[in-house]
């Protein structure tokens, strides 16, 4: 077992609700309330921001050059990839970076984002991999059962671009990639290592339930 896959194994239970939050079941459908997904598309693009961050600790905490490379990827992945998908649907929604930029992150969202930096500023350089993942992998795990349960999920005029986006190859590449630095940097780890890797991974994942939370309650 890779150090990914107990990762993932040890968080199956929390993964599993993903897929039935009535969030992501109103993307699968096309059923969601268009002001609950503006209010989690500026949150979301607020995270984005601190993400970003934390991959950039990455790159100044890494040991060499191919660790330097694949984090400061990652970050021009998010910056002019990822975000791509926002933007553009903050357009659709008449939402300006400006605006987005200037609305207070909800305490949900801040705690998530505070977690990360604190490790990425505290912790080695798997233990800032690690952080990054849950969100990474999640995101393409939820688009891709949303696919397999609903076929035509990614034409749907208005939340299929969203859906596609986590389901291209590009996504699915940039993920891998992770998986492939987060194995690596820890590939020596003992168990002790391993299981507070795993402590940081379940945080986030339960982050990311709790994200999941807040913007279908639209919480402040």
């Amino acid at each position: 077992m890779t150090v990914t896959e107990r990762l993932l194994k040890d968080t199956e239970s929390i993964w599993a609700e993903y897929h039935q939050h009535p969030f992501v079941q109103g993307i699968a459908d096309g059923t969601l309330d268009k002001e609950k997904f503006k209010y989690y598309m500026i949150q979301d693009y607020l995270y984005l921001l601190d993400y970003t961050k934390v991959f950039a600790i990455g790159v100044a905490k890494a040991k060499d050059m191919e660790f330097m490379k694949r984090f400061a990827n990652s970050t021009h992945a998010i910056l002019d990839g990822e975000m791509d998908i926002h933007r553009s649907y903050m357009a659709r929604l008449g939402i300006t970076p400006e605006e987005a930029e200037h609305t207070k992150q909800a305490l949900d969202n801040l705690s998530y984002t505070s977690y990360m930096l604190r490790v990425a500023y505290e912790e080695g350089q798997a233990e800032v991999a690690a952080s990054i993942l849950s969100c990474a992998l999640s995101y393409e795990a939820i688009a891709r059962q949303i696919v397999a349960e609903h076929p035509e999920a990614d034409k749907h005029p208005f939340y299929g671009e969203w859906v596609s986006g986590y389901v291209s190859d590009s996504y699915h590449e940039e993920n891998e990639s992770l998986v492939v630095l987060v194995d690596r940097l820890a590939a020596d780890y003992n168990e002790a290592q391993l299981a507070h890797l795993s402590e940081i991974f379940t945080a986030c994942s339960r982050y990311e339930k709790a994200f999941w939370d807040m913007a279908w309650e639209m919480r402040k």
